[in-house]
């Protein structure tokens, strides 16, 4: 294991760190989105769920017999615990289901980010990106429940 941290170097760590850095703006993308139409789990919370499923993967990608895939399935079970506390119900709707999900498909950005998977973490935050958006534009404005 010594050797291990050994073999680490500066160079490595600022790629480490950039690939950080790519997985908070990606999750900051689709946080703005949220915050803009008032939604819970805004522009902090993506960015953070995104940079630590990044920098899990990168962990778990990089410490000498480690298991990614064990990692990986981990991040996919916490993530979900998260999004669960998210979710609220008012009477027989439940709300905050899309904000869940957004969480949720945030930590893989993140994760595709750590194991190297640039443009697939890429795309898929944009595709969501696209999805928030275009749902805004067509859907019906929403009762405010506190209004009557």
């Amino acid at each position: 294991m010594k050797d291990f941290f050994l073999s680490l170097n500066w160079e490595s760590e600022l790629w480490f760190a950039g690939r950080v850095l790519f997985a908070a703006l990606l999750g900051s993308l689709v946080g703005l989105e949220r915050e803009y139409h008032q939604k819970e789990a805004g522009m902090r919370t993506q960015a953070v769920v995104c940079m630590g499923a990044c920098l899990f993967a990168i962990i778990s990608s990089h410490i000498p017999g480690a298991e990614p895939s064990r990692i990986a399935s981990n991040i996919v079970v916490g993530i979900g615990f998260i999004g669960a506390g998210v979710i609220l119900h008012q009477g027989d709707r439940a709300i905050g289901l899309t904000t869940a999900a957004s969480v949720w498909v945030i930590a893989a950005v993140g994760m595709g980010v750590g194991f190297g998977m640039y443009i697939l973490a890429a795309a898929t935050a944009l595709i969501v990106l696209g999805l928030l958006s275009v749902h805004h534009m067509f859907a019906p404005p929403q009762k405010d429940p506190e209004k009557k």
